[in-house]
């Protein structure tokens, strides 16, 4: 099957960055009195958006966090993300082959802001595939797991969701891709598979050097 488009999400499957902010969110919620490890942080907040956990962090601390501290917590994330980040191992040329393979059809569709993920993808070399096809879930009605940016970014390939590819690391994520209809791979370099399986996965994979051939 060819499809019509491939979707890629950024944070983890483009870059690794989920470690990084990771330990930007966890020292500052430690600052305002809620202590975490780094799984039961990555397990609150990876793969969904910031500004739509605010209440957890208000309820968690019992003080009240504004727009003010998310803007405070995105300038301390991204000094550190451009200090730190790398390339998922084997992106580039797994980019490269798939957006040679479907004619350039291919996008990011991310549920971070829009600043993250220019600056990421120029910091790592991948913004020339990208540029004109970056769809944030800030920018749509509702973030993943729900399948807004998805549906977004499909339509302005003029594209079937259901003839998608989206590549997926969370499984918020892959529950955001099932439900646009689109064939979710998921990348999981290591760990437990099952929970992606269960959210709909139909390919995991640990080496994006496979991911090409995966979708031939």
């Amino acid at each position: 099957m060819k499809f019509e488009a491939v979707l890629f999400d950024c944070d983890g499957v483009l870059v690794d960055s989920e470690p990084i902010t990771n330990r930007v969110l966890r020292e500052m919620l430690g600052e305002l009195g809620w202590e975490l490890t780094q799984d039961e942080c990555m397990r609150h907040f990876v793969g969904k958006a910031l500004k739509e956990e605010l209440s957890i962090i208000a309820a968690n601390t019992g003080r009240t966090v504004d727009g003010a501290w998310l803007s405070d917590f995105q300038l301390r994330r991204n000094a550190a993300l451009m200090e730190q980040l790398e390339p998922i191992p084997n992106i580039h040329d797994a980019v490269h082959r798939i957006h040679a393979h479907h004619d350039a059809r291919i996008a990011c569709a991310s549920g971070a802001d829009r600043i993250k993920v220019e600056m990421q993808l120029r910091k790592v070399g991948l913004m020339d595939y990208f540029d004109g096809r970056i769809f944030s879930g800030y920018e749509t009605p509702r973030s993943k797991p729900f399948p807004d940016v998805y549906l977004a970014a499909a339509r302005a390939l003029h594209a079937d969701p259901r003839r998608c590819a989206v590549v997926e690391d969370t499984v918020t994520g892959v529950t955001a891709g099932v439900a646009a209809g689109a064939t979710v791979f998921a990348y999981l370099p290591q760990g437990d598979d099952a929970a992606l399986r269960e959210a709909g996965a139909v390919e995991i994979f640990a080496n994006m050097a496979d991911l090409p051939l995966l979708m031939h």
